[in-house]
């Protein structure tokens, strides 16, 4: 009998232990070269893997600090599933940042993501998205031993994560624009774009037209309020949760809350480096507005 509980009891702290694993944001790795040539690089790699890049930029105008975005089309099945905004994570992000005398690569953890994201929707398509996570870090794993950094969330806490109490889900977004319908929505925000000054960057456009859907990445260029601003006091080493994105599905246009997104690609943010950067969700709404807002 006492053996019966001894085994029970160590089966019962596998099972927890699993279950509590944690998933890290980014994924990481160090590496030699310059920025610019690793950028080419991975790009070829990125299209060998059947992978589409759909942008790239300078993260906050910094030459050091450069971002991949990418997708691919199984990735725009699997999340166009996902109704509620689920498109987002038809975009995956690798960051290459100069530090010192070594380049650091990092992925935006594809299952962090989509744990987020999705929810307990996730295993509905657990398969599918398994095998993009995996694909995607494989770009990286040629580099080195790719590592998690940036904090831990365990799948549970990612499924319902929020900062803190009183805080924002992901099913709290933020609402920009209601227009005539998805194509006239779509004609206005690419007008608005194009019209727009320096503070902004465009980095992707991708559209799911069966969806009437289409995701919006967006460099935050203003020296103030934007990525120059921020990004020292939250950490520029996960540059790879940049650009930001809006999402026009049907004939609304939403962005998620800067008081969750941010969190969630930094959950090791104190309160205080939080405070630090208290303005930010709103300057970054206020960013979103200009592009979206009919009568701004």
């Amino acid at each position: 009998m006492k053996k019966q509980i001894i085994w029970l009891s160590i089966f019962l702290g596998l099972a927890i232990g699993t279950q509590a694993q944690g998933l890290s944001p980014m994924m990481g790795v160090s590496t030699t070269g310059t920025v610019n040539e690793l950028n080419e690089k991975i790009k070829t790699e990125l299209k060998a893997a059947n992978f589409d890049v759909i942008g790239s930029y300078k993260v906050a105008n910094n030459e050091n600090m450069q971002v991949i975005c990418f997708t691919r089309e199984d990735l725009k099945t699997t999340t166009s599933f996902f109704e509620d905004r689920g498109a987002l994570a038809a975009i995956l992000k690798i960051g290459i940042r100069k530090d010192s005398n070594k380049v650091e690569l990092s992925l935006l953890h594809p299952n962090y993501m989509f744990y987020a994201y999705f929810g307990k929707d996730y295993d509905s398509k657990a398969s599918a998205l398994k095998k993009i996570d995996q694909d995607a870090k494989n770009i990286l794993s040629s580099y080195g031993d790719l590592k998690g950094f940036g904090g831990q969330l365990n799948k549970e806490e990612l499924e319902k994560y929020h900062y803190k109490m009183m805080m924002p889900y992901f099913e709290d977004p933020i609402g920009l624009e209601e227009y005539d319908s998805f194509e006239k929505g779509l004609a206005f925000i690419r007008e608005r774009i194009a019209k727009s000054d320096n503070s902004i960057e465009s980095v992707y456009e991708l559209v799911i037209p069966e969806k009437q859907t289409a995701i919006f990445g967006i460099g935050l260029k203003d020296p103030e309020t934007g990525e120059a601003s921020f990004m020292p006091i939250i950490g520029e080493s996960h540059l790879a949760a940049m650009p930001y994105e809006i999402i026009l599905q049907g004939d609304v246009v939403t962005m998620l809350h800067g008081k969750y997104r941010f969190a969630l690609y930094w959950p090791e943010l104190s309160m205080g480096e939080f405070m630090k950067i208290m303005s930010t969700p709103g300057d970054v709404e206020d960013a979103m507005e200009k592009l979206t807002e009919i009568d701004w």
